[in-house]
């Protein structure tokens, strides 16, 4: 009877109705009862929230805004409040087709409370960080509270979101305003409510709420970075299903009323864009359609061109495949140590089905295909290297149930779990953070003191090729440089022998919950130390000074700025002085496509009209990263006065 019970679990770890009262008695044999008291402390939630406060809300205020992408979308938020014009995003008023609107309205409606300022446009993406960990805390307790339940339920969601807290690429990739973190958390609270769903069916209970708000969530993922928000929910349910061989259990997902849902909240932005920007004639020779509007660039080119790697223009990089694998274990550093042997256990188990509880089984098969899913689906596109966010939830899970694992007392494989644990610490967390440690104390003690006032940009050295990268301009940095990054050098040293040496030993004493602790304290002094780094080499990524030295200049509203190049050659200007701005040869990437509408400005500018308006009566403030060539080329149409310089930019001005 056992073995037959068994066999059922595995294949039906979900059953669609209850099992009949013997079998639930051999169930409820063998896997561990559950407190019935909420499992949620308020000691882990007050830890969690203090972590966020720490590495989330003190970076809001500095630096200042990034070109490029981060602000780009913060200057379409801004517009949005300026326009009245929730619908069709505008970039110096220019439509602009890339993305959708969540992201866009995120930030308009916080400024639209606090003002429009810079740490208000980043706070909703701290506040969708906070939401993250919290549901990564929820769910990592129904995941893993099978494990520990005899002292603390919530062991395994609390490692499991102190982790993604305190790790290298949630905290990276909240330094600017992307949305690829509130894909993780969709997608977190999307397994999650399909879990629910499951347990209701299987109790013989309406799936209705959970499936609604599944729909709901899957509708907010698209409005958030488009069609992949669908591709992710509804490939981890049929893939779910499909392994279990539940497949049957989608009559009962109330796949009707979901998708009425789905549709009230995804469709009307997505009606509304392609009425307001219908197709037009399009330029021959370029690769474009003969007609197009927003349909064409949003739907085809943004998402299926995009893809297969043939999206118009082609301005991003393409990570290659094993860096792409390599940065998604690097992203959730230190934890990556235990990624590793959580991983190879969930393997086992799967291939031992017969020996788990439904609820194991479930934590097994949901973290897996979950990271699987994510990861082989950027394996086969266009990829870039935090494309694999979506997926750090489900690996953070994983080393967690492996932390948790090694705290219950009263499991018969947490000796096992202890010395695997130790044993990654020894020859992987020990021997990495060393060679990090060596490195940096190097740096820190040998590299020259720059002189007070240097420019960064003088002890740089520029590698463009690299800038289609997320962290290109990291190639930039030289040894001079590395003189300014003395004090945030030497506490990331001091902070990973405390991660490698200083949790070792913890560990070979048995107290693993402090080890754990440990290693989170020591990472958010590394976090924090990024960004204090991150803040010296802002004159290189952000034009924040250049635009409050024009500010202070106080231009009129017919005077020009003018950027010597592309948008995002320095696109924060727009945020902070509030004035359109003109471009040379800068009708490429962003605003390319947008610049074919009728009512695109007049703010594309040739070499000719450049030299005819420096001429003119109006001021011209000039952003350009050749100074010297460039006023040699204005000095017979004007004067050229440098307004001021920071990062290998300055502000040339003919008055």
């Amino acid at each position: 009877m056992d073995q037959a019970v068994a066999q059922f679990v595995a294949v039906h770890p979900l059953p669609a109705a209850p099992l009949p009262a013997e079998e639930t008695r051999v169930l409820a044999h063998r896997a561990p009862a559950l407190p019935s008291a909420h499992p949620w402390t308020p000691r882990s939630i007050a830890i969690i929230v203090f972590a966020w406060l720490v590495l989330q809300i003190g970076g809001l205020f500095n630096p200042g805004l990034l070109d490029d992408v981060d602000s780009i979308y913060t200057e379409i938020a801004r517009e949005m409040l300026v326009r009245h014009d929730y619908v069709t995003p505008y970039i110096n008023g220019v439509r602009f087709f890339d993305k959708p609107p969540l992201m866009y309205w995120m930030a308009a409606g916080s400024m639209h409370i606090f003002g429009p300022y810079d740490w208000a446009a980043r706070l909703p993406l701290a506040l969708g960080t906070l939401a993250l960990f919290l549901a990564v805390y929820a769910l990592g307790i129904r995941l893993i509270r099978f494990v520990s339940p005899e002292h603390a339920p919530d062991r395994g969601g609390f490692y499991a979101a102190l982790a993604l807290a305190t790790s290298i690429g949630p905290y990276l990739y909240t330094r600017f305003y992307i949305p690829d973190i509130l894909l993780a958390l969709w997608m977190t609270l999307g397994v999650h409510l399909f879990l629910i769903a499951l347990d209701r069916i299987r109790e013989n209970r309406s799936a209705l709420v959970p499936c609604a708000t599944f729909a709901a969530v899957m509708a907010l993922n698209v409005l958030t970075k488009g069609l992949i928000g669908l591709v992710f929910p509804i490939g981890f349910v049929l893939c779910y299903l499909a392994l279990t061989r539940q497949l049957r259990l989608l009559a009962r997902l109330h796949l009707v009323t979901s998708a009425a849902v789905f549709l009230a909240i995804a469709a009307p932005w997505h009606i509304l864009a392609a009425l307001r920007t219908p197709a037009i004639p399009l330029p021959s020779g370029l690769g474009l359609p003969a007609h197009g509007g927003w349909a064409w660039f949003y739907l085809y080119n943004e998402h299926i061109a995009r893809f297969l790697g043939r999206r118009i223009p082609h301005d991003y990089g393409q990570v290659p495949v094993p860096l792409f694998w390599l940065l998604s274990a690097l992203w959730i550093l230190p934890w990556t140590a235990f990624l590793f042997p959580a991983f190879a256990a969930h393997l086992r188990e799967l291939r031992h089905r017969a020996v788990l509880t439904a609820r194991e089984h479930e934590t097994a098969l949901s973290l897996t295909l979950w990271a699987a899913l994510v990861l082989g689906f950027f394996t086969l596109s266009s990829r870039q290297e935090y494309y694999s966010l979506p997926a750090l939830p489900a690996l953070a899970l994983m080393a967690a149930g492996l932390l948790a694992r090694a705290d219950a007392s009263l499991r018969n494989d947490s000796h096992a779990a202890r010395a695997s644990i130790t044993r990654w610490t020894l020859w992987f967390l020990v021997p990495l953070t060393t060679l990090v440690a060596l490195v940096c104390g190097y740096f820190a003690i040998t590299a020259p003191r720059p002189v007070p006032g240097t420019d960064i940009a003088s002890l740089i050295a520029a590698n463009p090729k690299f800038y289609n990268l997320s962290l290109g301009h990291l190639f930039d940095l030289t040894g001079a440089a590395m003189g300014i990054f003395r004090g945030p050098l030497a506490a990331v040293a001091l902070s990973m022998l405390a991660i490698g040496f200083g949790s070792l030993a913890l560990r070979r004493r048995g107290l693993h919950c402090a080890a754990n602790l440990t290693l989170a304290a020591a990472m958010t002094l590394t976090l924090l130390a990024t960004h204090e780094g991150l803040a010296r080499f802002y004159p290189i990524l952000g034009s924040k000074g250049l635009a409050l030295a024009i500010n202070a200049a106080a231009p009129r509203p017919s005077d020009k700025i003018i950027l010597d190049g592309e948008l995002t050659s320095g696109s924060s200007l727009l945020f902070y002085t509030r004035h359109q701005l003109h471009l040379v040869n800068g009708d490429v990437n962003g605003l390319w496509y947008g610049s074919f509408w009728p009512d695109a400005p007049h703010i594309f500018e040739t070499e000719d009209s450049l030299h005819l308006r420096w001429s003119g009566p109006d001021r011209i403030f000039l952003l350009t990263y050749n100074p010297t060539a460039r006023a040699h080329d204005l000095a017979p149409f004007g004067q050229v006065h440098t307004l001021a310089s920071s990062g290998g930019k300055t502000i040339l001005t003919n008055r």
